[in-house]
């Protein structure tokens, strides 16, 4: 039975969404995707075909993995209308073997970052930087990290309907007890506006950008998803354990920490070159 996109219905999968205990920002993302959808249809009803036809033009303009992404939330919105014979598969992505050094952030990189936000007279971002490239937490959650748990040492985060406990270093601790201190932050979040709200994500990411030049480091690399990635590449070359690495970064599949320790490109080059077997 065909269908078509309704305020209604979108409305009413929204409503589904929330009450999934999806994040807001998974929340947004699929809504925005499924805009996406209504215009490509133009008026039309939803048919396989026009998945099909869909998913043809999402592959010429984006990457295999953000064509994923766009179909994840279709099928989503397509399964809650019951029109689970127009969702459509996902496209088949090969794990590489290597990552792609031009993206990921090097250590140096990061520690040219923390200088140019330490150099600034707010030095809220320094510690935002230095909390999630210590820690791993994702930029979501960045609101668990309060004073409270500066007490505790540790710190519990609820999210996506997961628990997990991560443990604050003493080095960082002492950090972030003198940032509170000097900002007058007797509870909650440690990172706040002035208004007392949790930092929010784009915030974050709109000051690292700002930082870039000072810094000299190109702005495709900086946003915070990228210092969990350094994190994870950090950790797993100190302790090779990638079950654990899991557990810390919040990974219910151990195939996605897998991609985040991927070696650089110039490294499998080495490898190679040691094999002489081009000769």
């Amino acid at each position: 039975m065909e269908k078509s996109v309704t305020g209604r219905s979108l409305r009413q999968f929204q409503t589904f969404l929330i009450q999934e205990e999806k994040s807001p920002a998974t929340v947004q993302k699929y809504m925005r995707e499924l805009q996406r959808l209504t215009v490509f249809l133009d008026g039309m009803k939803i048919s396989k075909q026009k998945i099909l036809e869909y998913r043809e033009r999402l592959v010429e303009i984006y990457q295999p993995k953000t064509v994923n992404t766009k179909l994840s939330a279709v099928n989503a919105y397509l399964e809650f209308s019951g029109l689970s014979p127009c969702t459509v598969k996902l496209l088949k992505i090969q794990r590489q073997a290597f990552a792609d050094e031009e993206k990921e952030l090097s250590e140096q990189e990061y520690r040219r970052l923390l200088q140019a936000a330490k150099r600034r007279s707010n030095h809220r971002l320094y510690y935002v930087i230095l909390t999630i490239g210590g820690t791993g937490i994702r930029v979501s959650e960045l609101k668990f990290i309060t004073v409270e748990a500066l007490k505790n040492r540790k710190v519990q985060i609820h999210l996506k309907g997961k628990d997990r406990t991560i443990l604050l270093p003493q080095k960082l601790r002492k950090k972030l007890n003198q940032y509170v201190k000097t900002q007058s932050i007797h509870q909650g979040p440690v990172f706040q506006t002035r208004s007392g709200k949790p930092l929010d994500r784009s915030n974050i990411c709109h000051e690292m950008k700002e930082i870039c030049q000072e810094a000299d480091v190109d702005r495709k690399k900086v946003f915070p998803h990228n210092l969990r990635h350094l994190f994870a590449r950090c950790f797993y070359a100190v302790e090779k354990n990638l079950a654990l690495l899991a557990d810390i970064l919040g990974h219910s599949s151990i195939e996605t920490t897998r991609i985040y320790v991927a070696e650089g490109a110039r490294k499998h080059e080495r490898i190679l070159k040691k094999m002489h077997l081009i000769i």
